[in-house]
Parts: structure tokens; C-alpha cells; sequence
């Protein structure tokens, strides 16, 4: 009985997905990425990765970092505890967002292609192809994995895709060039940025209505990333030119606080227990971390040039 227990428990603490407690920020402009340590919030490795890295994601069971090289049409994989290469494939023309299905699968969006395609990371095969909009960017998946959100910037539309059929249910127009979306945590509900419109939307996923339109009150506002809160009252908007993120009231999308941070800020990362955010601020070439229960900046981390995506392995 004992050996059965051990046995029990020791799968699964190794099914458990493990983690290295550091943040990987892609660098657009150097090819590269910076790991950071979040204890002491100073870079210990910079990873050569290939041409314009940016879009980057977690595997499941954590023991990969999937990083999209959209000069090199390719996603490039990272061990987070050797800090090593350990493959690449091919991904289409220009991966430049992705998601990771709780499957395992990646999402992503081929700029140059009007498409968006699927991929098993292990393998590197194509599982399908999704015909979207012109320019397709942000992607975000369902918590229950049945539902996927691609934006098309050029057709300002969110296409709302089922899972694992890959057949649009909804082609919702939105403001001008929708960049990013996430949704909340029971799937009822997503929201997504647009940076010309200078905007954010609310979204009813079963019907695809547009809920609520909150326009950002700041000339230089061009949202880009967004993320929802671990308690789901409010969302994190990336500012863009703004240099803020914005900071909103998930219910009524009035915005509830402001936070200043390094010049064009673009990708977002929260930390697992919701107390930490960090942005990559692309043209400051820096990462900010900001408390999250002060709305405020608590440390700024010099990285490579035009940081991108930002990944939290916590």
C-alpha cells in the first residue's frame, strides 16, 4: 500500500507543471531574449533566438518556451532551465502572436498568410489552417479550450473560432486595428483592444454581441495588450504611445487608475498570484514591474532593444 501511495504521489508531483520563477522578454530589434530573475529583477542570461523574435508562450507542463521568430517564419523552443535551444520549425509567413491550447497545440496568427494556423509544437506538424481577416494578430484561447479569438488589423474584425471543429462562429467588426483580447475566467465573456480606435470592447462570446465600447480619454492612447485581473474585477490595457497602463473596471470599463510607466509599452505578463505585472516597454528598451495593489511602477529592468512579448514562469 505504501509503494502504491509513493508511487501515486510521486506522478503526480512530476506531472505537475514546474516552474523557474523568471520572466522571458523578447527582444524585436536585438533577436534575442532577456531572462530575468524576478527575485532580484536583474537579467542573468541573454538568449540569442533568431530574426524579430516577439509572440512567446508556456507548454502545459512548463517545461518549454515556445518563442515566434517572425523574421525566420519559424517558432523557436527554449528550455527555461538550461536556458538552450533545443529545436525550431516552420510556422508559416510571419508568426507573430500565438496561444497555447491546455492541449498542448499552439494557435497562431500568420500576418502575411490572412490565416491562422495550428500547430503541434512537439512534432512540428500542421494540424489545420483557419481563413481569417487581412493581418491577423492577437490570439487568445478559452480557459475551457473550446473557443479561440484571432483579431485581423486590417479588417478590423475579432473572429471567434470553436475548438477543435476550427469553423468561425462569429466575424465581430470592432474598432480599427484590433490588437489584442483575453477572455474572463468561466469563457462567458472576452474583451479586446483596438489601437487606431483607441479602444476597448466587451464581448458576449455565446452571441457575439459587442457589450460595451470604452474609448481611452488619452490622445496618445494606442491599446495594445490586455489581461484580466486573477479576481476578474479589472483589466490591465497596454498604452502604447501613452507610455500608461490603463487600468479598468471589468464590469463597466470605466478606467479606475492610471499607471505611468517606460515609452511605448506593449506586452503584458501577470504574475500567477496576481500581484505582479510586467510590460515591456519598447522603445525605453526596459521592462516595468508594477504592484498591482498600489498601481505602481516598483522596479524598471534594462533589456534588449524593443522589447516585445513578455512571459511570466512562475
Amino acid at each position: 500500500m505504501r509503494v502504491v501511495i509513493f508511487l501515486i504521489t510521486w506522478s503526480m508531483i512530476s506531472a505537475a507543471p514546474c516552474s523557474t520563477g523568471r520572466v522571458f522578454v523578447t527582444n524585436e530589434r536585438s533577436d534575442n531574449v532577456s531572462v530575468i530573475d524576478t527575485a532580484t529583477n536583474t537579467v542573468i542570461k541573454t538568449v540569442p533566438i533568431g530574426k524579430r523574435p516577439r509572440g512567446i508562450g508556456l507548454s502545459p507542463d512548463g517545461k518549454e518556451i515556445y518563442i515566434a521568430a517572425s523574421g525566420d517564419n519559424a517558432i523557436v523552443v527554449l528550455d527555461p532551465e538550461s536556458l538552450t535551444v533545443v529545436r525550431s520549425f516552420k510556422s508559416g509567413n510571419d508568426p507573430e502572436t500565438f496561444a497555447v491550447h491546455r492541449n498542448g497545440n499552439i494557435y497562431i496568427s500568420n500576418e502575411e498568410d490572412a490565416k491562422a494556423s495550428v500547430f503541434n509544437p512537439e512534432t512540428g506538424a500542421l494540424i489545420a489552417e483557419i481563413e481569417v481577416g487581412i493581418e491577423p494578430e492577437g490570439v487568445a484561447i478559452s480557459p475551457d479550450g473550446t473557443r479561440v479569438i484571432v483579431t485581423s488589423e486590417s479588417t478590423n474584425m475579432l473572429h471567434l473560432i470553436s475548438i477543435p471543429e476550427h469553423t468561425i462562429l462569429h466575424n465581430i467588426l470592432v474598432g480599427a486595428r484590433p490588437r489584442a483580447a483575453t477572455f474572463s475566467a468561466d469563457g462567458k465573456t472576452a474583451y479586446a483592444t483596438s489601437e487606431i480606435g483607441g479602444e476597448v470592447k466587451k464581448i458576449n462570446v455565446e452571441t457575439g454581441r459587442i457589450i460595451r465600447t470604452k474609448s481611452i480619454s488619452d490622445d496618445e492612447a494606442k491599446p495594445k495588450d490586455i489581461l484580466i485581473s486573477r479576481d476578474g474585477k479589472r483589466l490591465f490595457v497596454a498604452g502604447g504611445r501613452a507610455s500608461r497602463i490603463f487600468v479598468l473596471d471589468a464590469h463597466s470599463l470605466e478606467i479606475v487608475a492610471s499607471i505611468p510607466v517606460g515609452k511605448r509599452v506593449w506586452g503584458l505578463a501577470l504574475s500567477r498570484d496576481g500581484k505582479h505585472l510586467y510590460s515591456t516597454d519598447g522603445a525605453d528598451h526596459q521592462v516595468s514591474v508594477i504592484n498591482t495593489e498600489l498601481n505602481s511602477v516598483i522596479a524598471t529592468i534594462p533589456v534588449g532593444k524593443s522589447p516585445w512579448g513578455v512571459l511570466i514562469d512562475d
